[in-house]
């Protein structure tokens, strides 16, 4: 008697077949993202508790819409990753003009200044800071223009990233943001020098760097609180201004931490708000004073996972806009970890940039999210 066997379905063939790009996630940074990205949480609700309850407020409030950013981050890496990373490419200039016009509208009366910058669209209530999509926009631009031909960066190629790069920094200066318009500088930097940029380049791009740097304090084109804090920070008579208060705070809240800390919600200088605009510009200094030096160290570790899973994926990329595409996130997550631990130190001037997946904000959740999302994308399809 002969038996026949059911046809097998489409599952059955995906399980089998070895290049199926869900059978590639990169697991190790998953879900090292995934526990900075908890950790968040926590730290955010340490912050605010105090605050929200002594003003008669949800002192959960801060904690759920953090939780909704999150899911928001997660449904956007979901949707980076759905499409085939190279059709991005395709999308890349569309992408940019967009991210160019919401940074023009966002300089008008559309836009809603806080903290002296005017960096946000008001959007019921939550708040768009377009500065981050330009960090992806920019992202993709660049690694679209340096892997269009073959052999080492031409000259021309190098003149179109610097003008990419240099137009939406411009409009993010005028916000002002001086933090996001380095975050851009930094994503610059990462993938020429990756792309193959010949000595001369960079050398072109530190003159460049030095003349604009020097025309902006000349046309006075930095405002006073961006030049207190660089003067705060270079200070060494011990006399600290508003920023210079800040950072006297924050490295407190840090040293009181010790190995193991004070324990989670027990932080002095937390719970009493020494530390302002804590749960966003210095949540490091939460990690520090409840975790301790352990804590900090485990987030670091974190982190440290983190870039080195983007950097191997880059090395396995299968093309060079892959490479590229991991070389831009990298160069953005490392530039925003090392100044934002490193202005809550003392050792960097405070620029008010978030620390990625840790700090309070949408718009900063779901752009680190969406970055990690491409670079999930290229470790799915390294094999097709």
């Amino acid at each position: 008697m002969q038996t026949t066997t059911a046809p097998r379905g489409l599952g059955a063939v995906l399980r089998r077949d070895p290049t199926a790009p869900w059978r590639h996630l990169d697991w190790p940074l998953l879900g090292a993202a995934l526990a900075v990205a908890g950790l968040s949480c926590l730290m955010v609700f340490s912050a605010t508790r105090t605050s929200m309850a002594d003003a008669g407020l949800d002192p959960y409030s801060y904690l759920k819409r953090q939780a909704v950013f999150l899911v928001l981050g997660l449904v956007a890496t979901a949707a980076v990753v759905a499409l085939d990373y190279r059709t991005y490419r395709d999308l890349a200039a569309v992408s940019f003009l967009v991210s160019l016009g919401l940074l023009v509208l966002v300089l008008t009366p559309l836009g809603k200044e806080v903290n002296s910058a005017q960096s946000w669209f008001e959007l019921g209530s939550f708040q768009l800071q377009p500065a981050e999509l330009a960090k992806l926009a920019v992202i993709l631009l660049l690694a679209t223009t340096c892997s269009s031909g073959r052999g080492p960066l031409t000259r021309q190629r190098f003149l179109v990233c610097v003008t990419a790069t240099g137009l939406p920094a411009a409009l993010v200066l005028l916000q002002p943001d001086m933090g996001s318009m380095l975050v851009l500088v930094a994503i610059l930097l990462g993938v020429v020098v990756v792309a193959g940029a010949r000595p001369r380049h960079l050398a072109a791009l530190a003159a460049i760097g030095v003349l604009g740097v020097a025309a902006m304090f000349h046309f006075d084109q930095v405002d006073d609180y961006q030049r207190r804090r660089l003067t705060d920070f270079a200070r060494s008579d011990g006399v600290a201004g508003a920023s210079g208060f800040q950072g006297e705070q924050a490295e407190t809240a840090i040293g009181a931490g010790g190995l193991f800390g004070a324990g989670l919600y027990e932080g002095t200088q937390t719970k009493l708000g020494f530390v302002p605009e804590q749960q966003t510009d210095f949540i490091f200094t939460v990690v520090g004073e409840e975790l301790g030096f352990a804590g900090s160290a485990s987030l670091l570790v974190l982190y440290g996972v983190i870039i080195w899973r983007i950097w191997r994926t880059a090395l396995l990329a299968r093309d060079t806009f892959g490479t590229l595409l991991c070389a831009g996130v990298l160069a953005m997550l490392l530039f925003q970890v090392f100044e934002n631990m490193g202005m809550s130190m003392g050792i960097m001037p405070i620029t008010g940039l978030p620390l990625p997946l840790l700090s309070y904000g949408g718009s900063s959740m779901v752009t680190t999210w969406a970055a990690l999302g491409l670079v999930l994308n290229v470790h799915m399809r390294r094999f097709s």
